[in-house]
């Protein structure tokens, strides 16, 4: 506990640097005005960014890219309480109660409450951050090529367990992202794989157009379909102070949403969005006025956004400790750290010290900022919101296409981001989950580099996968997460088949 105090002093030295809090500043302001524009959120406005981060040190890059994760969040509120459009997909559950509030006369108080929560959820959650991640890092220490192959096969097949959503989409658009890392030259053989020809895949498909297409692109063709002419609720600065009343009803809320939230967090797959809803049903759940949720309940948003920004969070200690990103933002994360040249994994803490306790120390100043935004400048911000998002979209689609060209100098790059984008804008159409697609693409090289070494060392023995406690058990993990969803569904379908019969016999005995 002193070493994880002391190096999280060095952490805040680090982010205390001019040079440093501009970008931290810079990445929660550009968070708040990604969260908040409706069809983009964190994870795409992540992707967007990434070309611009080549040329900062990794430190400052990954830091500015944490600050719009987290920021994100905080942005999303303003459009689901003062347009009833969720800005981003953890908070839809606030635009439940909070654009009631909003009609209600509320819209301050519910904009206040929500800054609040998050803050106090986020805080709450960054400091478990700081004694959670180093043991758990040091565990993954004794990892060896068989549990690291493991390891990035459960951070894949538990998106499909934990996620929302089919399991068995989730499966197949894992093996469509795995599919695509493939492309290229095969790093021991030298052989050209899934190149169809082509040479300017012989180097293969970078991150970057992937992440731009799929989250960036798709959404903002698919927000253009979708229509935001309804006007803005006013609010004012005088309106944003909570009264002891409203203080004393969203207390616990924070609380409890904040610790659901975190652990929700930790779970690969889950992410804000579930962490949001399962608190708000949990809340609702211990009110002592469940009639007032969906009809203008305070304890409801405060709930919801404490339970999304500790999720936002509580995601980071998986990718941190494991090298396993806990959601699409930290899959855009964990790209970024690759992109620098950063190995992630279990030896980040060690490698890159640094890094790690500056970004944790970045999150503590950047909550602090976001608070003291986000209560006297809800207002200025709300009033962006009226700039129509049809004059926003040829701008976020020109600064994406312009960042692609900029990573490579190559036309090649455009062309791959434009397809991404059609091919994420028709899995949209579709109902296919596009976070598997992301996590497959950045794990698959440390899958098949463990593998392969893993084989190697066993002269092709698949035992090697049993002989350690270990392994066996990350093996039997990685069986579950995949038998699980299987079982619900069979579970599901003799449910539904059941009440079948049973709506038959009532029919026939009538």
């Amino acid at each position: 506990m002193i070493d994880s105090l002391v190096s999280l002093g060095q952490g805040f030295a680090i982010a205390l640097t001019p040079m440093n809090l501009l970008f931290i500043f810079v990445g929660v302001c550009l968070g708040q005005l990604i969260g908040a524009l409706p069809g983009l959120g964190p994870s795409a406005g992540m992707a967007l960014l990434l070309p611009i981060t080549f040329g900062i040190p990794p430190a400052t890059a990954i830091m500015m890219l944490a600050g719009i994760m987290y920021g994100g969040m905080y942005g999303g509120t303003l459009t689901s309480v003062l347009v009833n459009v969720p800005g981003e997909a953890a908070s839809v559950m606030t635009a439940v109660d909070g654009h009631r509030l909003a009609k209600q006369g509320r819209a301050g108080a519910a904009l206040s409450v929500s800054a609040i929560g998050s803050f106090l959820a986020g805080v709450g959650a960054v400091i478990a951050l700081v004694f959670v991640t180093p043991p758990l890092a040091e565990f993954a220490l004794s990892f060896s090529s068989p549990e690291y192959f493991l390891l990035a096969t459960l951070g894949i097949t538990a998106t499909a367990s934990i996620g929302s959503g089919s399991p068995i989409k989730a499966i197949l658009m894992a093996v469509f992202g795995l599919m695509i890392a493939l492309v290229g030259t095969d790093p021991i053989l030298g052989s050209a794989r899934l190149t169809f020809g082509s040479t300017e895949l012989l180097d293969g498909i970078d991150f970057l157009p992937v992440a731009i297409g799929i989250f960036g692109i798709a959404e903002v063709l698919a927000s253009l379909e979708q229509s935001y002419d309804s006007e803005p609720i006013k609010t004012r600065l005088k309106d944003m102070w909570l009264s002891g009343k409203d203080w004393a009803e969203c207390r616990i809320a924070i609380l409890r949403g904040g610790v659901l939230g975190f652990l929700i967090g930790l779970m690969p797959g889950a992410g804000p969005t579930v962490a949001a809803i399962l608190a708000y049903v949990t809340e609702k759940r211990f009110s002592r006025h469940p009639e007032r949720f969906g009809n203008g309940a305070l304890d409801g948003v405060a709930a919801a956004e404490s339970a999304n920004n500790s999720a936002a969070h509580g995601a980071l200690i998986p990718m941190l400790a494991l090298g396993i990103p806990g959601s699409a933002s930290t899959a855009v994360l964990l790209a970024a750290l690759v992109l620098q040249g950063i190995r992630p994994g279990p030896t980040l803490l060690v490698e890159q010290a640094d890094l790690v306790w500056g970004l944790i120390a970045s999150m503590f100043i950047g909550n602090v900022i976001l608070l003291v935004l986000n209560l006297p400048l809800a207002p200025l911000f709300a009033a962006l919101l009226r700039i129509p998002y049809e004059y926003l979209a040829p701008g976020i689609l020109v600064i994406s296409l312009v960042g692609a060209y900029a990573t490579t100098l190559s036309l090649f790059s455009v062309g791959l981001t434009l397809f991404f984008g059609m091919v994420g804008y028709l899995m949209m159409k579709a109902d296919l989950p596009r976070a598997p697609v992301v996590l497959a693409v950045v794990l698959a090289s440390l899958m098949e580099s463990s593998l392969r070494q893993s084989l190697m060392l066993s002269e092709g023995s698949l035992s090697i996968f049993v002989q350690r406690p270990l392994s066996a058990i990350l093996l039997l993990l990685v069986i579950a997460s995949l038998l699980l969803p299987l079982m619900s569904m069979f579970t599901r379908h003799r449910a539904r088949r059941r009440s079948r019969n049973e709506q038959q016999i009532s029919i026939a005995t009538k």
